[in-house]
């Protein structure tokens, strides 16, 4: 099947005031959805003429730089030793939130439809870190383990490769393997197996913002691949 993506452009201005960008620490990362990554290089002059230094985000599976996808934060790329925190261009909480996930810098959002200026609180990254760090610690006590695998256009690949996926046998042995083969991920369905100690998923990484969905806990694929049997 094939599929076409068409980016689209938001049309409308930045109107960032001096007093905001007053408000913000002296070295900016910028990170923008794709309807607005043409307003960054505007922004970044306006920025600097404020006394402020600034680069721009990249991240690997992002066409443009700059760009942030909200599902994409471990592949997130930035000067970390000369960034103090990131400004977000775009409405909504989904792409911002990755920022708060994949580092431990604070994250301004504004939001050009309305003018909206604020900073994300960091409790909720907290909290599903430590649910993560619980999940790890499942994991690896747990026996039966069921790896949530996709066929949905577009979600398989975003963490690894399906070579990757059946490798979990061969780098964990004395662990049985279990693979959930499905479209959309039914959590309803996840119930039917029981003895499954805790859930694998290869797709999109923020499938666990619905970690309290899950039956038993979720940890994504590539946290796995980094553990030493």
């Amino acid at each position: 099947m094939k599929m076409f993506f068409i980016e689209t452009k938001a049309n409308v201005g930045i109107d960032f005031p001096a007093e905001v960008a007053g408000k913000l620490p002296k070295r900016i990362c910028l990170a923008a959805s794709v309807q607005f990554i043409d307003k960054l290089p505007q922004l970044q002059q306006l920025l600097e003429k404020n006394g402020k230094v600034v680069s721009l985000l990249k991240a690997r599976h992002s066409k443009h730089i700059g760009q942030i996808l909200g599902c994409g934060y471990s592949k997130m790329e930035f000067d970390g030793e000369n960034t103090d925190a990131f400004l977000y261009i775009g409405d909504g909480l989904f792409h911002p939130e990755a920022l708060l996930l994949g580092s431990d810098k604070d994250v301004y959002c504004f939001d050009p439809f309305t003018n909206e200026f604020k900073k994300l609180e960091r409790e909720w990254a907290v909290r599903i870190r430590k649910k993560e760090k619980g999940a790890l610690l499942t994991f690896l006590n747990s026996d039966n383990i069921g790896v949530v695998v996709t066929v949905k256009p577009g979600q398989l690949g975003v963490q690894v490769t399906l070579k990757e996926v059946f490798s979990l046998q061969q780098k964990f042995p004395d662990k049985n393997f279990y693979y959930l083969v499905c479209d959309t991920i039914d959590f309803q369905q996840l119930r039917n197996f029981p003895f499954v100690q805790c859930f694998v998923n290869t797709a999109c990484h923020r499938m666990i913002d619905d970690y309290d969905k899950f039956p038993k806990p979720v940890i994504n694929i590539e946290e796995v691949l980094h553990l030493k049997p």
